[in-house]
């Protein structure tokens, strides 16, 4: 079987409803599914879009090879025409996409799927998949490194992830949120990312005592010397043998660099200090203090909080599955359908739960910045057609209570469109940068959130606002459908 073909990483009614747009060939209209989420992931103030690279190579990849047609045939579903249909078939339309790597908020289009109903189906599971799960652990990432203020954080939680490909590609979002580097080697070879680590406890019980465990890992490793102090008592033998290693490597004339201890149990926050002023007290003013067990965004800033002399931190079960928020929630809503006219209709999904109302059209998303101190004012879906200027008023409101209103001088603000395209007529139209590009853009992006934005109890929500014209278009939509 074809590894990289996952075309049937899809939910089996998307195969029935695909069979039953293609035994009505007329409800095989071209239509538009847009991709949003309805709330922020760990209670916070923003989300980081992850995994749109993963998304093109699915797309591209994307067919029903003979094996998968005869498994479906086994499944006595579906009618042999579909499956000799499904035997040519490929994705033929556009996609539009916010960049990986850009802080995003609730009920704004993340991607928007023109194509025939039928392509736009199948592809839904897939595609959140990928999207959900990549942006929730960039999300994660991007918080723990903001409670780290500044120190190195790594990804080291490939053990605890959820098989393979979560670890993989968990540690793929890891990065692009801010860390620093993972311990996972086939995300290193995979990605062109920093891979990083040290040894384990096991390392040290090998040996006949610790100083002979430090000083053999010294020996091999004299540029990237970072030693577990833990394993039997870390303040009588743990940092003194480690301290006695760096003393003699310093004594035989090797200029001590990237070295350090760690520390994977107690309290961290009393042991980094003790562990400070034991080394300063021989010189090692420059080793480096890690930390790992069990860390997470609050716990870290806890400790920074207490004083902790930790500036390397090592996070793993709680980044790699986003520990109490386990779940980002995309969803993939149609969002307007093609007329025989070639316009497209808007199409609104009601619900009792005003969260689930969505928005209709054919849209776009608008970033709106302050244009004195570059942070964002706001966001605005609107309608693809409309148009704005800089140098003109702008009026916002709440949709949600749009008696709520504010306006923006002219010239007091800078707009940016957020998605791109990305597949243009089934083809690829996009290039994706490396990782740590996309590492370095999020970076930029976090710092056009105000740090108010950033707070982990309570969080200033940013505005996502809809246009007088989006909003009239909803309103007549409810208001035709309650008549």
């Amino acid at each position: 079987m074809d590894k990289q073909n996952l075309t049937l990483l899809t939910d089996l009614y998307e195969l029935t409803m695909m069979q039953g747009y293609f035994r009505h060939k007329d409800r095989n209209e071209t239509v538009i599914f847009d991709v949003f989420y309805r709330s922020n992931p760990c209670n916070g103030g923003y989300a980081i879009i992850a995994g749109l690279e993963q998304l093109i190579r699915f797309i591209e990849e994307l067919h029903f090879s003979a094996e998968d047609i005869e498994y479906l045939r086994s499944l006595k579903m579906f009618n042999e025409d579909f499956l000799e249909h499904l035997l040519d078939f490929h994705f033929s339309g556009d996609i539009y996409a916010i960049p990986e790597g850009t802080v995003v908020f609730p009920r704004e289009p993340l991607i928007k799927v023109i194509a025939p109903i039928m392509e736009a189906q199948l592809i839904e599971t897939a595609i959140l998949n990928i999207i959900n799960h990549q942006s929730l652990i960039a999300t994660k990432a991007s918080r723990v490194c903001y409670a780290a203020k500044g120190d190195s954080i790594l990804e080291f939680g490939l053990r605890r992830a959820q098989g393979p490909d979560a670890g993989i590609y968990g540690a793929r979002a890891a990065m692009i949120g801010g860390c620093v580097g993972t311990s996972n080697v086939l995300c290193g070879q995979l990605f062109d990312v920093p891979v990083r680590g040290t040894h384990a406890h096991s390392w040290i019980m090998s040996f006949p005592d610790e100083y002979t465990a430090f000083k053999t890992y010294a020996e091999m490793y004299p540029d990237a010397c970072f030693l577990l102090v833990d394993t039997y008592d870390t303040i009588k033998t743990g940092i003194p043998n480690a301290i006695r290693v760096f003393k003699e490597m310093k004594d035989s004339g090797y200029e001590l660099k990237n070295y350090g201890i760690r520390l994977d149990s107690g309290d961290l926050a009393y042991l980094s200090k003790k562990a400070r002023r034991m080394l300063d007290a021989f010189g090692f003013t420059d080793a480096i203090i890690s930390a790992s067990n069990d860390l997470d965004e609050y716990l870290i800033e806890s400790l920074k909080a207490q004083g902790a002399m930790i500036t390397t931190w090592g996070v793993g079960t709680h980044l790699i599955t986003s520990k109490g928020d386990p779940a980002f929630g995309g969803v993939y809503k149609l969002a307007a359908i093609k007329g025989a006219d070639g316009e497209f209709v808007p199409k609104i999904k009601l619900s009792e739960n005003s969260d689930k109302v969505t928005n209709p059209g054919n849209k776009k998303l608008l970033r709106i910045y302050d244009k004195e101190s570059q942070k964002i004012k706001a966001d605005l879906i609107c309608l693809v057609d409309e148009q704005y200027n800089e140098k003109e008023t702008l009026k916002l409101f709440d949709p949600n209570e749009p008696w709520k209103k504010t306006h923006l001088e002219g010239g007091s603000y800078l707009l940016r469109e957020l998605m791109e395209l990305v597949f243009k007529d089934g083809k690829c139209v996009y290039d994706s940068p490396p990782v740590m590009a996309i590492r370095e853009y999020c970076q930029t992006e976090l710092l056009t959130l105000w740090d108010e934005t950033r707070r982990f109890v309570n969080p200033h929500l940013v505005y996502v606002d809809l246009s007088q014209e989006l909003y009239d278009t909803k309103m007549r939509l409810l208001s035709e459908m309650n008549s």
